[in-house]
């Protein structure tokens, strides 16, 4: 007699998922998203490390039903002749049937055990629906069951920020961490030379004196020059001072204006 149907399946059909998790009520994200088919049960991104070790199968949600990408769930059982569905550019199995109460003619395939619609070549319009076909009809699901030793989460699955690295090795946030820190330290980094930079700017726009720095400036660096080209720097300075000065005294504020009275 061959086998009825294995734990691990069973479990994914009867497991409740995307609820809170009482284990973890009071963390962030706590809703029970993965399966894990050692212990048949259903867990959240926080029991993960106790979990670790064991084969580890992510639901997702699609049109309010669970669902599991084709590429995992081929790696457990054979999947041919089930319809999928793309979500995100990857390909999903529903889990449990929907039966579908209207029926649409002029359809080309239906679905064995629930009559739902579906697309050729399609028989199957889930994973529940292609199981309890072959129990009915083939009485064994051994042909169809995949070894499979070892299955991890995939690479897009996304953990609490608030876990931390070291104790969960799992995670695959260790990227996003050192994005944060890189990116902090460019803030600081550019922070720091607009606070040695800036202020020196400002003085010399509210001064008013950006030619006389500059002529300071030209006057030290050619320090080690004859005499000529510094008397020549000195009366430069000399005349800008001047023409500074005089343009400070010519500006002078105008007076309130009066109206004039009222006839």
């Amino acid at each position: 007699m061959g086998i009825q149907k294995p734990a691990w399946l069973d479990a994914l059909y009867t497991q409740k998922f995307f609820l809170v998790c009482p284990e973890h009520e009071n963390s962030k994200k706590n809703e029970k998203n993965v399966c894990c088919l050692d212990c048949c049960s259903s867990i959240c991104p926080h029991c993960i490390p106790s979990h670790r070790l064991h084969r580890l199968l992510q639901i997702r949600r699609y049109v309010y039903h669970d669902v599991v990408r084709l590429e995992d769930l081929q790696k457990l059982i054979d999947c041919s002749n089930v319809q999928a569905y793309t979500i995100n550019s990857a390909k999903v199995i529903f889990i449990k049937k929907r039966p579908q109460n209207r029926q649409f003619k002029g359809s080309v395939s239906y679905c064995t055990t629930c009559d739902r619609t579906l697309q050729e070549p399609f028989i199957h319009c889930s994973l529940g629906c292609k199981v309890e076909y072959l129990l009915k009809h083939k009485k064994d699901l051994t042909p169809y069951l995949k070894t499979c030793k070892t299955l991890q989460l995939s690479p897009d699955f996304l953990f609490p920020q608030d876990m931390a690295d070291d104790d969960h090795p799992m995670m695959t946030s260790e990227a996003l961490s050192s994005t944060i820190a890189d990116s902090d330290k460019q803030m600081t980094d550019s922070s720091g030379l607009t606070e040695d930079t800036s202020p020196e700017v400002v003085r010399r726009k509210r001064s008013g004196g950006v030619q006389h720095v500059c002529g300071q400036l030209f006057a030290g660096s050619k320090s080690s020059g004859n005499g000529d080209r510094n008397r020549e720097t000195a009366a430069i300075n000399n005349g800008t001072r001047s023409t500074t000065a005089s343009n400070s005294s010519g500006r002078s504020r105008k007076g309130i204006p009066h109206r004039s009275p009222f006839c």
